[in-house]
């Protein structure tokens, strides 16, 4: 109902009736007439009233409540409105059409006015029992609106303490000495979301706007942990710098044992056993060389707090080293594996026959026939273990070669072996 129509026809503007009036039939159906225009602005104003408390309702339920039936409610609530729309301007055609203060006024003119000022007052009467009972059946949706409204101002509260608590943090952290640049970011990313929080469910609804306090919440609770843990996560990156430096220091040392074990293969084996170890110690002092220009990058990353980058360094080193301990490594293990090999071939015969015999045993319980699947890979690892044994009784053994067929004859007859355990 528009706002002008309350202002000209609402009850507060009602003309009185106190006046001098001429002839007493005429002086009655004067008052008459008054007393019915009264009584319809009366029923205009309680109707108005309504109106504007069930807006009020409806506005609660469209942002709490987006089902069919909170949709169909608006759909009704239009239809009524257009309805009391029609009602109020036929009142209002009604009020503007007879002039009641008007000396001149005849009494038939009057008593027309009487009768439709209180047909007026009945329709706007009935619209208004419509509206009170659109009202009532709106109680249950409203209930669960009001609900639903219940969850916002919690939520938002929580959002807002988890804001307070972050930036408290971050000022804590940045007393200390800690820029923390990248968290000051992520915090001020947040002033956006604060604001449409703010504005509330009556913009943005309630889901949404519980989600939104939801995800401030999570957002400013991990920036305030990631600013209370960064004491902890320098300290933390000194102590890596200190054992990564360390370890190279002793990587670097050990690179520099591996030239005389390079020495003592090439003196006592075939080129065979040795020749892929050749750039070992290049690459060892390669690679413990760019380690520490990494474990150089990750200090300076750490002193500017780059916490990102000097991680990442971190990554870096350990890849570094590690190849380098698994390279120096190799050299030494293979030296004693061809050593042992060399004084008795026979320990590294017995144990890969001994593997083959178990496979074989396994593969005939319960039968009387092995199964070819397992039987032809077990010869053949026969066969393959023969010749490699033959191969020890040439001038200048490959034992290398021998150590990596063995090896390999174990690792089949280990696939085997998994095989008839996954079938039995």
């Amino acid at each position: 109902m528009d706002r002008a129509w309350r202002t000209r026809y609402g009850r507060g503007t009602v003309t009185a009736t106190s006046r001098r009036w001429f002839g007493g039939r005429d002086e009655s159906r004067r008052a008459e007439a008054q007393a019915a225009k009264d009584a319809a602005a009366a029923a205009f104003y309680e109707l108005d009233t309504a109106q504007r408390d069930l807006r009020i309702s409806m506005e609660t339920i469209a942002a709490a409540d987006g089902s069919a039936a909170a949709r169909q409610a608006q759909d009704g609530f239009g239809a009524l409105g257009q309805r009391i729309d029609q009602v109020s301007g036929q009142y209002i055609e009604t009020v503007d059409r007879y002039d009641l203060d008007r000396p001149e006024l005849e009494a038939g003119v009057a008593a027309r006015a009487r009768g439709e000022l209180e047909r007026a007052r009945d329709e706007l009467g009935r619209v208004k029992g419509e509206l009170d009972r659109f009202a009532q059946g709106l109680e249950p949706l409203l209930q669960n609106a009001a609900s639903q409204l219940a969850r916002v101002a919690p939520a938002r509260e929580r959002a807002r303490a988890a804001l307070l608590g972050a930036s408290d943090a971050l000022d804590a952290v940045r007393a200390s000495g800690m820029r923390a640049d990248d968290l000051a970011a992520r915090l001020a990313a947040l002033g956006p979301e604060l604001t449409k929080l703010n504005q509330g469910a009556a913009q943005h609804g309630v889901q949404e706007t519980v989600q939104r306090a939801d995800r401030i919440l999570r957002d400013a609770e991990t920036i305030r942990a990631e600013a209370e843990r960064l004491p902890e996560r320098a300290a933390e990156m000194d102590r890596r710098l200190v054992s990564l430096r360390t370890r190279a220091q002793a990587l670097r040392n050990r690179a520099d044992r591996v030239d005389p074990v390079l020495s003592e293969l090439r003196r006592r084996f075939s080129a065979a056993c040795w020749q892929d170890l050749q750039k070992v110690p290049e690459q060892a002092d390669e690679s413990v060389r760019r380690a520490e220009e990494q474990l150089a990058a990750a200090g300076r990353a750490r002193e500017e707090q780059r916490w990102a980058d000097a991680t990442a360094s971190f990554a870096t080193v350990r890849a570094l080293l590690d190849s380098v301990d698994e390279a120096v490594s190799a050299a030494g293990d293979r030296l004693r594996a061809l050593s042992a090999v060399a004084e008795d071939p026979q320990e590294e015969i017995q144990r890969t026959r001994f593997a083959i015999r178990d496979a074989q045993r396994l593969a005939m319980e319960g039968r009387s026939v092995p199964d070819p699947r397992h039987a032809r890979p077990l010869d053949e690892a026969v066969l393959r273990l023969e010749r490699a044994v033959a191969a020890l009784d040439a001038v200048h053994p490959d034992y290398w070669a021998f150590l990596r067929e063995t090896e390999a004859v174990r690792g089949v007859v280990a696939g085997v072996v998994g095989e008839i355990r996954r079938q039995r």
